[in-house]
Parts: structure tokens; sequence; C-alpha cells
């Protein structure tokens, strides 16, 4: 057990380094990916171009009405973009599917006469109107490879129209193909640097050029802007195959209010519309997430033809459709900067703090081991208690006698003949030669001269022809002579 408790301690200093080595190599890289729990919701609404506040109605917006009456209108409007972008079908450990739903609804409408109006939304199911307040509405779908957030082909495709029920909705989507630029996250530690970037109104990859940093919410972001070049629309189909409705418009020049030499008003005169961005994209660098976002967006008509031989009022002629500034809700940029904040958190706990610690761990750990071990060894090396073996009955002679009723002390000065007693009364207990010269007894001669108290023994040696063991000798008790054959045998003990 104490073995087991001194390795404890190495076991579990090897186990946290190895921890500390394997965290970076393998752990983080799982978290170096496109979330599968990804959903991301942001809302945008117009604000002046010059930054300006108060301004109630800073965006311009086509009335779809004045199509049915004597001439077009423009109105001023305040608009809302929302999008929310969650994984989807197919997915997994390789790729994430993200489909974003995205609509500009008008929140409310001032005409040229001053009159203001809060259009309102029909129903999912209903029928909308040309005053109804959804603008646009898509559903863009896109695989990308989980490491790069780049898309990887597999999906692909913008949905302009609601599916009827039991109506695939591929069937009424738009394949993107060759679709390379992010969008909705970008990847990995972000450089200073272009990168492409996915227009989804003339579904294009623009470059955005790397312009600086900006600290938002306590977040540095690295912006990124490019612009979106001047794209006919009405050239983007529809799933029919077809210019998607809006895109072309013919009606009489008067209805246009176009006027002046070449033109009748009378003319019928087909505008396409075109659109033209310049995007704004403040991303964290280190975990790609796109902090907040600001979009100049304008769509106009004008004529495709600007030929010499269109007539200069119509080749010069523009009428805004959209034009708008974009700029996410301060809710969606708190909410994703502590997104990017807590995958920064993760990154860094898992890429630093947790092998640092674990290192230190291991290391203290081993190091006690070490001195535990150290500390044994002194232990033993330093123990000088002799060995528990027979060697020490030659040393010192034992003090205690075994008798039938126990174990008892015997005091050395007792005489030597109560020592043999002792020890004849033990020798059925003891074996004889486990302390051979103790088993002999003591026996003392008759004094020659009477005053004398010396002891005098007489030892007659065996003859030298004799290898036997036995010696004789005669007793002769102080007291007189036993009443039993004085002459008394016994064995010499081995080498004694």
């Amino acid at each position: 057990m104490r073995r087991l408790w001194l390795a404890l301690p190495a076991f579990l200093g090897a186990a946290c380094i190895a921890a500390a080595i394997a965290i970076p190599l393998f752990l983080v890289p799982q978290l170096r990916v496109v979330p599968l729990d990804l959903d991301i919701t942001s809302v945008a609404t117009t604000v002046p171009e010059d930054g300006s506040s108060g301004d109630r109605f800073p965006a311009q917006v086509f009335d779809r009405c004045s199509v049915s009456e004597r001439k077009a209108r423009v109105l001023d409007a305040h608009l809302t973009q929302q999008r929310r972008s969650v994984i989807v079908d197919p997915s997994d450990k390789r790729q994430a599917t993200l489909q974003s739903a995205q609509t500009v609804q008008i929140d409310r409408v001032r005409d040229a006469a001053g009159n203001e109006t809060d259009p309102s939304m029909a129903a999912a199911d209903g029928e909308r109107k040309c005053d109804d307040g959804l603008l646009t509405a898509n559903i863009d779908r896109v695989s990308v490879n989980r490491k790069s957030s780049v898309p990887n082909g597999t999906v692909s495709s913008l949905q302009l129209e609601a599916a009827p029920e039991g109506v695939n909705p591929k069937d009424v989507s738009v394949d993107l193909p060759d679709r390379k630029g992010f969008q909705y996250k970008f990847g990995f530690d972000v450089g200073k640097r272009a990168y492409l970037y996915y227009d989804t109104n003339t579904r294009q990859d623009i470059p955005v050029n790397f312009k600086g940093e900006k600290d938002i919410n306590g977040v540095t972001t690295y912006e990124f802007v490019g612009d979106v070049p001047e794209t006919d629309v009405s050239g983007l189909p529809n799933a029919q195959g077809e210019a998607a409705l809006g895109t072309m418009l013919t009606m009489p020049a008067s209805w246009w209010g176009i006027s002046g030499r070449g033109v009748k008003p009378n003319d019928k005169i087909t505008m396409h519309r075109y659109a033209t961005a310049t995007r704004h994209v403040f991303v964290e660098p280190e975990t790609g997430t796109i902090i907040d976002g600001l979009e100049d967006q304008h769509q106009y008509f004008r004529s495709p033809d600007q030929s010499s031989d269109t007539p200069a009022p119509v080749r010069d002629f523009r009428m805004d459709v959209l034009k708008a500034r974009f700029k996410w809700s301060d809710q969606t940029v708190k909410n994703q900067a502590e997104k990017a904040d807590h995958y920064k958190g993760l990154l860094t706990l898992g890429g630093f703090w947790l092998p640092l610690i674990l290192g230190i761990v291991g290391v203290l750990l081993l190091a006690l081991w070490g001195f535990l071990m150290w500390r044994a060894r002194r232990d033993r090396d330093g123990d000088d208690t002799p060995p528990a073996d027979d060697t020490a009955a030659w040393d010192e002679p034992d003090t205690t006698a075994n008798t039938g009723a126990g174990r008892h002390e015997v005091d050395p000065t007792v005489p030597a003949a109560g020592a043999a007693a002792a020890g004849a009364g033990a020798a059925g207990s003891l074996d004889p030669w486990d302390r051979p010269t103790e088993q002999i007894p003591r026996v003392d001669t008759p004094a020659e001269n009477p005053d004398d108290d010396t002891a005098t023994q007489t030892f007659t040696p065996p003859p030298a022809d004799d290898d036997s063991a036995t010696q004789t000798f005669r007793p002769t008790d102080e007291f007189g002579p036993s009443d039993d054959d004085d002459t008394q045998h016994f064995r010499r003990p081995p080498g004694e």
C-alpha cells in the first residue's frame, strides 16, 4: 500500500503533463470549427448617411402602388432589415450548412405631401398588396467547410419566393454556383489583407480590403470594406429562369417623368433595375465572428441601352428603387461581441491557460514524487538496527528460563548449581544445543584443605585412542556425598 501511495503522485503528474500536451493538439482543433449550434440573429435599421440622428425617414423606396397610377413615386421611409442564420442539414463533422432567412420591411413612409403611413404586413399565407409592409424576402442556404468557413459547393442556393404546401423548397430556389466568399462568418485567424465576400443581392463574390482596427464593445475588430459593382439584377433569373418580379419595367415616358429632345410622352420605355453597394464588415480576427455591419445599398431603374442611339434624357435617367444605409442595432452588436468574447475565452483556455496549469501541476507532482522517493531511500540507509537473527543469542546470555509454569527471570547471582538445576529443569522444553554452555552443570570437588574454600575439580581425559566424546568426573557436594552414583556422564557439545 505504501508503494501505491508513493507511485500516485508520479502517475498523476505524468497524466497532467500528457493532458497539457494533448489539449492544444486535439481539443483546441475541435473548437476551431464552425459550431453546429450556430444561431445568429441580426437586426439593422436605416440611418442617415451623414451619421446624424433624429431623422425618422432616412431611406427612399419606390412606391409599388404607383405602377397603376399616372406617375411614378418615390417615398421617404424607415426600414428594418432582419436576418437569422441557423445550422440545417446536411451538416456533420466536416461541413456545416447555414440557412439564413432575410427580410426588409417598411416601418413607415412619407409621401411628397408629408403624409405619413405605417404599412402593415399580411400573413405569410395571405395575399400581399402593393402597400404591404414587406419589401423583400429571401432564404439563402450554403454549406461551408467547418475549419475554413469557405463554401464547399454541397449546397448553395437562394429561395426568392415562398414554397407552397407540398412543394420542395429546392423547386423554388436558384442555384448559386462557384460561390467562394465568406458571408455569415469569416475563418479563424483573420489577417490584415483582402478577402472575398459574397453579396446575395447581386449574387457575386466581391473583394473586401482591410481598412483598419476598431474597438467595439471592448473587442478589437478588423474593418473590411468592399464595393459591389453596378449589376443589372434583371439578368439574375428566378427559379423559373425568368427575370425576377420588379427587375424590369416598361412604362410610358410620361409615367417615368422623362421628357426632352427625341422623347415623346407616350413612348414606351423599358428600364432595368440595377444594384450597387458598399459594405463595411467588422470582424473579430481570432474567431472570425462578425461583430458589426454597415451597408450602403443603392438600387435604381435606368435604361440598359447606353449607346448614342438612345436619347440623352432616357440614357441619363435614374429613379431610386431603394436607397438606404443599414447599420446593425446596438443589441445585435452587443450579442455578437459577447459571442466572440466567449469563443475567444474557450480558445485561450484550451490553448494556453489549461495546458499551462496542467503542466505546472504535473511538474509539482513529479517533484513531490521525487522528494518522497529520496526521503524513503534516506530512511532505509540510516536505519542502524541489526537484523533479528540467532547471532544475538551468542553475544548476550539469556536471563530468562522456561518452566512448566511459564517463563521467569533468572537472577545471575544465583550459584552455578542453582543455574544448572534451572537449566536441567528446562531441558525438556529447550533444545540443549540452543545455548550449549549453559546446559553443562557446574561441578565442585572437595577441597584438599578443609580451610581452603577453593573448589577443586579433577578431570580425567579419555584415552588418546578413544574418540568418544564421553568424559567422567566425580563431583563433590559441599554437603556430603550424594546418595546417587557420583559418576556422571555428559557429552561435550561440538566445538565447545
